[in-house]
């Protein structure tokens, strides 16, 4: 018998990236410039990525949809010297929660080997439905609203009624909420921050029990990589907004009708996911100021070997940092 060391876990690279641009963002949180957050944040994490040993390209960078400073898709990111990797990045995801104050404003990061992410190409918006381990048997994209739910509350040995559902506020959304409330389910309202509301929906120990409705489609690329990791289902089928989107989406070549499962949207499980907060919420605590430094929080993502860190790092201003890590699961 013999012993083989432990391949390098990225995850702890990858979460000095997301930290920085955390940092950078926190400064602006609650001053109104969704802009200047996340340019801030884009910065940050494009001189961080320069110290990660990656081959890595963006392929589901951010910013288009919203006209915003970006990590470009295309862009070349890292030193050269490692692995392939296609990255997707989402600096603020929330510029809003962020240029507001408001909770669940997050910097993510995910990582697949070449050629292992889902290609979103012009396709803005996707219908999702993301759920724990616990239910992943239990849904269908194509049911009715309360069909779901009272599965889904089998499954979690739930009434509906004790069920939370996570939904965008969104004027696309009058129909499914009230198709939820009619069903006896609560609700969740959010302005923004689908990628957390997916990751709310599949972890333990939240408030929220389901994600339903249409969002960003490379938020539903990173959702991916996250659950990848810990279990559960994402189901999502393209869902453009615009007669725009529809016909470019159609000139590619794409199916409008195909479901898409969370193996779909990142193949393998060399995946990696990391995400800090920025404006603290349900389930990560965002950046904290002490006059001397600053504390984040993050989780730290590796699919290979199904492991989730919680990282609390204590930054100074002089540079220096403490960390401690939790492993769980």
């Amino acid at each position: 018998m013999h012993s083989q060391a432990p391949d390098r876990n990225l995850g702890l690279d990858l979460v000095r990236v997301t930290e920085a641009a955390a940092l950078a963002s926190a400064r602006w949180l609650g001053r109104g410039d969704r802009n200047a957050g996340d340019k801030a944040a884009v910065d940050a994490m494009r001189l961080s990525f320069t110290t990660v040993d990656i081959d890595g390209v963006v392929v589901i960078g951010e910013g288009e949809k919203d006209k915003a400073p970006m990590l470009y898709n295309g862009e070349v990111i890292g030193t050269g010297r490692g692995p392939s990797m296609d990255v997707a990045v989402d600096p603020v995801e929330g510029t809003r929660l962020l240029a507001y104050g408001r909770p669940n404003a997050i910097s993510v990061v995910a990582m697949a080997p070449r050629g292992a992410m889902y290609n979103p190409g012009p396709a803005f918006y996707m219908k999702k439905l993301a759920v724990s381990k616990e239910a992943t048997n239990a849904v269908d994209l194509d049911a009715p609203t309360g069909d779901n739910l009272e599965k889904i509350a089998r499954a979690l040995g739930k009434d509906v009624d004790d069920l939370v559902v996570f939904v965008l506020d969104k004027p696309r959304h009058q129909g499914l909420i009230r198709e939820i409330r009619e069903v006896g389910a609560r609700i969740q309202l959010h302005t923004d921050g689908d990628v957390a509301g997916a990751l709310m929906a599949v972890l333990p120990d939240t408030s929220v029990d389901v994600m339903m409705g249409t969002g960003g489609t490379p938020e539903g690329v990173l959702a991916a990589a996250a659950i990848k990791v810990v279990g559960g289902e994402m189901l999502g089928r393209l869902d453009p907004q615009s007669s725009d989107e529809r016909n470019a989406l159609r000139a590619a070549g794409y199916d409008l009708r195909r479901v898409l499962t969370v193996d779909d949207l990142v193949a393998g499980d060399d995946v990696f996911f990391v995400a800090t907060g920025i404006s603290g919420g349900d389930f990560l605590a965002g950046v904290h100021f002490t006059g001397t430094g600053a504390v984040t929080h993050s989780l730290v993502m590796r699919g290979k070997t199904g492991t989730v860190r919680k990282v609390e790092a204590h930054h100074s201003f002089d540079r220096l940092m403490q960390i401690s890590a939790i492993d769980y699961d």
